[in-house]
């Protein structure tokens, strides 16, 4: 399990796997909801431990839940830092040149920062307790109400469906083609930015001609075998499971979100 790609679904025995696609689904909106509304440091902590209850029920490991989100800590310290040094305000700690270090930049950075990382983690979840065939069905099922308005509803979820089964496969690509750039003399493991920041730009093109590959392959074989968008086979494919944890799990991030807007 530890060298497969962040938000490969992976199959074991957990409540989590158990449960209805559908809930886990509704259960991520309302948990980004959470956290987007959340704005008091209770209020994260409530976050945090619904999310450290998710990643015990999956039985996943703490490696998988992560997966690459600490590989990702130059994204977050740009954050933190485009927030600390561009935050308007009048009371600035200290000014140089066009840039103006705050106190209120730097904590509101480390917020969006902390948003971030918890809808990634909400994410690897998400995909590595759902098989694709049914986070499409559960995509289609939360959809549904769309097709009074023409909205195709089972072709949209197919192409949602594909593109999350493409991302692993992707991620797993380019660390083959780091490697093998790795290998070439490229500078990925440089300490200075400027040469990592060269050391990528060969894997951009590759990973995107990868993409287009793999999509084109994927097309072809759809028709070759007359693949026809039907919501009633993808139906009786995935079978509802509805049980007791799944009932309590969207039952307690409903009363999570309740309680943020109207207690906390």
């Amino acid at each position: 399990m530890k060298g497969l790609p962040a938000g490969r679904y992976v199959d074991i025995p957990s409540p989590l796997h158990r449960t209805d696609p559908l809930v886990k689904l509704v259960c991520v909106f309302v948990l980004l909801a959470c956290i987007i509304i959340a704005d008091s440091v209770l209020q994260y902590a409530a976050v945090t431990v619904f999310l450290v209850f998710l990643s015990i029920s999956s039985r996943l490991g703490w490696r998988h839940v992560l997966g690459g989100i600490p590989g990702m800590y130059p994204f977050f310290v740009i954050i933190v830092l485009m927030n600390s040094l561009f935050f308007s305000t009048e009371d600035p700690l200290f000014s140089f040149w066009i840039f103006s270090f705050t106190t209120e930049g730097l904590v509101q950075g480390l917020v969006v920062v902390l948003r971030v990382f918890f809808a990634l983690v909400l994410g690897n979840i998400l995909t590595s307790t759902t098989s694709p065939l049914e986070m499409t069905v559960a995509v289609e099922d939360f959809i549904r109400p769309l097709r009074f308005i023409g909205v195709p509803v089972g072709e949209v979820a197919m192409i949602i469906g594909v593109s999350i089964r493409f991302v692993p496969v992707l991620i797993e690509e380019a660390g083959m083609i780091k490697k093998a750039q790795t290998a070439r003399g490229a500078g990925f493991e440089s300490r200075r930015p400027g040469e990592r920041a060269r050391a990528v730009l060969p894997l951009v093109i590759p990973i995107f001609l990868s993409a287009f590959r793999r999509a084109d392959e994927l097309s072809v074989a759809m028709e070759a075998r007359g693949y026809r968008c039907s919501e009633r086979v993808l139906g009786r494919r995935v079978a509802r499971r509805f049980s007791a944890f799944g009932a309590v799990l969207l039952s307690s991030c409903l009363l999570l979100l309740l309680c943020e807007i109207f207690v906390f």
